[in-house]
């Protein structure tokens, strides 16, 4: 097939969603020259990640973009939801994990954490990306890339007609999702603990008021655990609409249910599932038989818990999914891919610009994989607990609390110089403030 004519870039993102769009509008805003390819005609279509923790937010506060997503932010959800686990909506609270999302978070971050639909989010990162200068370039893949000490060449398909043109950068970032194309192409494998469930996520609205069986519970995240599924619902401000996330269907207290896992039926909901069976699902989490609702669409997908080999090769970086991928529990999935690309654009800037050498990109890996490593375990261990019990705590690493996981996590890299002894990988911030390798300390 003839190929259109080629165009020249600096860095090239291979990926437009939440990761993708981030990484255009950090190198951008660094005033690198970027272009972004993504398959789909234009940004998420569905809620999917939705729960933003204080470092993220922090970096986009950096990005002016803070007040915007506040905004969006509060007109879907309360500011202050908390997260807690119940049989269903009408039936009892058998643990409560957040009673207020942001407690005590005033202590360390000028920020909060926040809910908000990647859906709403999403279209803040695109008009920002674009005002800035970035080129966004929808319904396009990208089918191959090859490497030489120079640079790549990409090949670039138009999804519509076929036709194809060539790209030349000096980098790629792959933010292509966690079946990732380019990751496997390059050969780079996955290490964790595999495939978790065959989930769906059901989209509905509800014909009832479901308000009464929500008083005197802080909105935000309900985990649900009967013996019909597992699962956890996502509701909206109005507390009528959102998401069912199921994982897990059936009575998983059996034994035989170990042996089995993840092939058996109750850890393969999304086989065969029909609309019919999404509703039975529905009202058995909201807890009221016959109930109107109204399913508007159902997702599948597959709850795993990976992590890249390396996130490099050669002139190639993975960020996000493509680098590491987790079940939702947590909500670190799209909060570590945004801090991926945080943390690359910054580096990529200062080599391109001939400020840094190219050693300065091998830090890229040496600090953001044990960061990945460490959120696919804590949102492992955070599936198990809430989720999947049943498979034992052997394989999970002890819970890390959430202000050390969200901004006291700490770099090991040649760019740091470290005190004597290296660091943990993690503190509390109220320990780790001002250490090297450690998030800078709030500034007013």
């Amino acid at each position: 097939m003839d190929r259109g004519a080629s165009e020249d870039v600096p860095v090239l993102i291979v990926g437009g969603s939440l990761v993708g769009l981030s990484a255009a509008l950090f190198l951008r805003w660094h005033g690198v020259d970027v272009l972004a390819v993504e398959r789909h005609a234009g940004t998420a279509i569905n809620a999917r990640a939705g729960h933003f923790h204080l470092r993220t937010v922090e970096i986009l506060r950096s990005a002016g973009l803070e007040d915007a997503v506040r905004r969006k932010s509060e007109e879907q959800y309360p500011p202050d939801g908390g997260i807690n686990n119940v049989e269903s909506l009408a039936g009892r609270e058998i643990a409560n994990y957040f009673p207020n999302l942001n407690a005590g978070v005033d202590e360390f971050s000028p920020t909060i954490r926040l809910f908000i639909n990647q859906d709403a989010l999403e279209p803040i990162l695109r008009d920002r990306a674009e005002e800035l200068g970035a080129r966004l370039r929808y319904g396009a893949e990208c089918t191959s890339l090859e490497q030489d000490a120079d640079g790549v060449t990409a090949v670039i398909r138009d999804v519509s007609d076929g036709s194809e043109s060539l790209v030349r950068a000096q980098y790629v970032v792959a933010a292509d999702g966690n079946r990732s194309p380019v990751r496997e192409r390059l050969g780079i494998g996955m290490r964790g603990h595999g495939l978790l469930s065959h989930s769906i996520t059901i989209y509905f609205r509800a014909l009832a008021d479901l308000g009464p069986l929500l008083a005197n519970r802080n909105q935000g995240v309900h985990y649900v655990t009967n013996p019909l599924m597992r699962g956890f619902f996502r509701l909206d401000r109005s507390g009528n609409a959102g998401f069912l996330v199921v994982n897990l269907v059936g009575d998983t207290s059996r034994p035989e249910v170990i042996a089995a896992f993840p092939s058996a039926p109750w850890a393969n909901v999304a086989e065969g599932i029909t609309e019919q069976r999404a509703l039975e699902l529905l009202r058995a989490a909201i807890g009221v038989p016959d109930i109107g609702v109204v399913i508007e669409s159902i997702a599948t997908w597959r709850a795993e818990a990976n992590c890249a080999e390396r996130f490099r090769d050669g002139r190639v970086f993975l960020a996000g999914d493509a680098a590491h991928v987790v079940p939702p529990n947590g909500g670190y999935g799209g909060n570590t891919g945004v801090q991926d690309a945080h943390n690359l654009a910054w580096k990529l800037a200062l080599t391109l610009g001939g400020v840094a050498g190219p050693g300065l990109l091998d830090s890229y890996d040496a600090e953001r994989r044990p960061v990945g490593e460490l959120t696919v375990e804590q949102a492992f261990t955070r599936y198990v607990t809430r989720v999947a019990p049943y498979l034992g705590t052997e394989d999970t690493q002890p819970i890390v609390d959430d202000f050390s996981m969200e901004i006291g996590y700490r770099y090991d890299s040649p760019a740091i110089v470290l005190e004597p002894g290296g660091p943990p990988l993690h503190e509390h911030p109220r320990e780790s403030a001002g250490r090297p390798g450690a998030r800078a300390a709030r500034v007013p």
